[in-house]
């Protein structure tokens, strides 16, 4: 029987969204449009999947008061909760300012930093084709090797492991070692471009995707290791749509499909569950082939996903 179920782990987030009208002036009132909306990747990620159809699986942890609310939310969307109670750290937090196309995001980790990834069972990850990571979640963590347990476990199941690795100031940080582990052993990843930069040292998109995805060499210094097989690539590139490659195959381009941008928050969130959902579907197509129709998949619902305030369907 051919595995459908995609389960996702990661930050399931509050966000406080900020457009401020006009510029924002220091010492002083700014008027601002704020919206108060669920977010984080994972659970970002976990939505959108849902609303296409998918069938999927979140696991995460909130703030014991805020359990009933979060798991109604996914429930709507049609997606499996498997969230924790945290019985003293509130659920994560962001603040979002959204000034143009530029976000900068303030964000206190709350109740994710004691996600244990033990609560993902064997017996989930061997009905699973994918598992996706959302790499905020490895940041802060109070059991940072459980992640790495994880990672072994699912692809011991016989499920891909997936990687959108969140934020390239983290990937630069001193203690991005882990999640650059965790990555190498991915089959399919999502950055976008600089995260990409971030993980191989390299400018050019085309030249980044061929170091990911290719399966021979070392790649410059400081690159995610080469993978035996080769794995597939998602480059995102915003207005410019994204790179995808598979292995040693040439990368291919997708333009972006048309959008009316009002907040780019989650956009890469949104590109994940549309890219996932398809890749899953074509599992009987060349790497490649099945690269490209996911990436198209991904465009479409990351073009459905800046037209709306925060990171998930309204």
């Amino acid at each position: 029987m051919t595995r459908t179920r995609i389960v996702v782990y990661g930050d399931v987030i509050d966000d406080l969204v900020v457009a401020p009208v006009g510029e924002v002036l220091r010492d002083a009132d700014t008027m601002a449009t704020i919206t108060r909306v669920a977010g984080g990747s994972a659970a970002n990620t976990a939505v959108w999947l849902g609303t296409l159809g998918a069938d999927v699986a979140l696991h995460g942890r909130v703030g014991a008061d805020d359990l009933a609310r979060h798991e109604a939310l996914l429930a709507d969307a049609g997606v499996v909760s498997r969230l924790s109670a945290d019985p003293e750290a509130p659920t994560g937090t962001a603040v979002i300012i959204v000034e143009g196309p530029h976000r900068t995001m303030l964000t206190q980790r709350g109740a994710n930093a004691a996600f244990d990834p033990a609560q993902v069972t064997d017996a989930e990850l061997v009905e699973a084709a994918v598992l996706h990571v959302s790499g905020y979640v490895v940041f802060g963590a109070t059991r940072p090797e459980g992640h790495d347990e994880l990672a072994e476990r699912a692809l011991a199941a016989g499920a891909e492991l997936s990687v959108d690795p969140g934020s390239a100031s983290f990937l630069r940080s001193l203690g991005a070692t882990r999640l650059r582990a965790i990555i190498a052993r991915a089959g399919v990843l999502t950055p976008n471009l600089d995260e990409g930069r971030a993980l191989t040292g390299l400018d050019a998109p085309a030249d980044i995707v061929r170091s990911l995805a290719a399966a021979p060499g070392e790649g410059p210094e400081g690159a995610v290791p080469a993978r035996p097989g080769g794995r597939t690539v998602a480059l995102t590139l915003g207005a410019e749509g994204c790179l995808v490659g598979a292995g040693t195959a040439e990368p291919v381009a997708i333009p972006a499909a048309p959008a009316r941008v009002v907040d780019t928050t989650g956009a890469g969130d949104a590109f994940a569950a549309g890219f996932l959902a398809a890749w899953v579907s074509e599992a009987g197509l060349a790497p490649l082939e099945r690269a490209v129709r996911a990436g198209r998949a991904g465009v479409g619902n990351a073009a459905r996903g800046v037209a709306v305030v925060g990171g998930r369907p309204v």
